[in-house]
């Protein structure tokens, strides 16, 4: 009889994290729960990101978060359901969300665990409107004291401190990205099971195809960071056979680039004064996926040093962010160094 057993086995999230765990000795599980915690909660925003039309999803609140932008439904709903699917369970010590002034602390009558979570609910959601993909991106540190109520100081730790690091990308389909410091692995959800299954193991950036980049703002960049465009479009002998491609989500964005091989990068601008140095935030966009690009092979900088080497001063602290292909992003810190002078 002929054998139809399959050689290549069906490998959930949940069987992976577990697997990787087990090669751990020291390993408690606690951050494998979190990891499962956050991919249920991608699977309940992705079942919202998909009827984003509806009446009682799209469009905006009356509120104004801490960026000064008006809040999206879907913003809240998203924001709700990373919190209450975490602070209950006693795997966390507090969050910090892009979408509240404060870190959040846990309830007083649910334990409190030896991690911090810190968040971006819903990367893109301008784009809800347009019906063009949005993002869920995390990072998880540990707290850096032993009990207590948490303080805010203690979200305050540089990427390279970060324990895990990922993204929850809403599309066509639903991936899952993440690192837990050996790799970078990416899940897609299969709706018909409700499950995330193992689609891109070991990632790693391949060859540059692709720049990624607003153009429109280039008139206010620094000449280092001018230079470095036309460098990217094989000018004077830059690189040549580079393809711009800019969604306006940087999760989106960023995705394509650590699939397909590029560098995105939104560098500070003299447009905004309310944002000289940069308009991503550090601790919930370019850490964690400072991380989740150098474990790809790849690099992430503010245009001088490691984004990964950057301690935040503040829970919304923003940076410039240049990520992706490693040798393209040591190129831009080499033209602002030569043509930008020092800080």
């Amino acid at each position: 009889m002929p054998d139809h057993a399959d050689p290549s086995p069906i490998i959930t999230i949940e069987r992976h994290i577990l697997d990787e765990q087990a090669v751990h000795p020291e390993a408690t599980g606690i951050l494998t729960n979190i990891l499962y915690d956050l991919a249920l909660a991608g699977k309940v925003i992705a079942s919202k990101t998909t009827r984003a039309g509806l009446a009682e999803i799209l469009g905006r609140t009356e509120d104004v978060n801490v960026q000064g932008e008006t809040v999206m439904k879907l913003d809240r709903f998203a924001d709700l359901t990373v919190t209450r699917l975490t602070d209950h369970t006693g795997r966390l010590a507090g969050l910090a969300s892009e979408e509240n002034a404060s870190f959040l602390p846990i309830p007083a009558q649910y334990p409190m665990g030896k991690y911090l979570l810190v968040f971006d609910p819903l990367d893109g959601s301008s784009n809800v409107d347009f019906n063009m993909p949005v993002g869920t991106i995390f990072g998880i540190y540990h707290r850096l004291k032993d009990g207590g109520p948490v303080t805010e100081d203690e979200f305050l730790q540089p990427g390279r401190d970060l324990v895990a690091a990922g993204y929850i990308a809403y599309g066509t389909s639903t991936m899952f990205v993440y690192t837990a410091g050996h790799g970078v692995h990416g899940f897609t959800l299969d709706p018909a099971v409700g499950e995330f299954l193992l689609s891109h193991p070991n990632i790693r950036i391949p060859r540059p195809k692709y720049f990624s980049v607003n153009l429109g703002y280039q008139t206010y960049w620094s000449l280092g960071v001018r230079r470095y465009t036309e460098y990217l479009q094989g000018r004077e002998g830059g690189v040549k056979g580079l393809s711009l491609r800019y969604i306006g989500t940087l999760v989106s964005d960023f995705h394509r680039n650590l699939l397909a091989g590029g560098v995105f990068y939104y560098p500070a601008d003299s447009k905004d004064p309310k944002a000289p140095s940069g308009k991503l935030r550090l601790l919930y966009e370019a850490a964690p996926l400072a991380l989740i690009a150098e474990q790809a092979g790849g690099y992430a900088s503010n245009g001088r040093k490691p984004i990964l080497d950057v301690t935040p001063a503040s829970l919304h602290q923003r940076t410039p962010l240049f990520i992706g292909d490693r040798e393209l992003v040591s190129k831009v810190e080499e033209l602002i160094r030569g043509l930008d002078g020092a800080e």
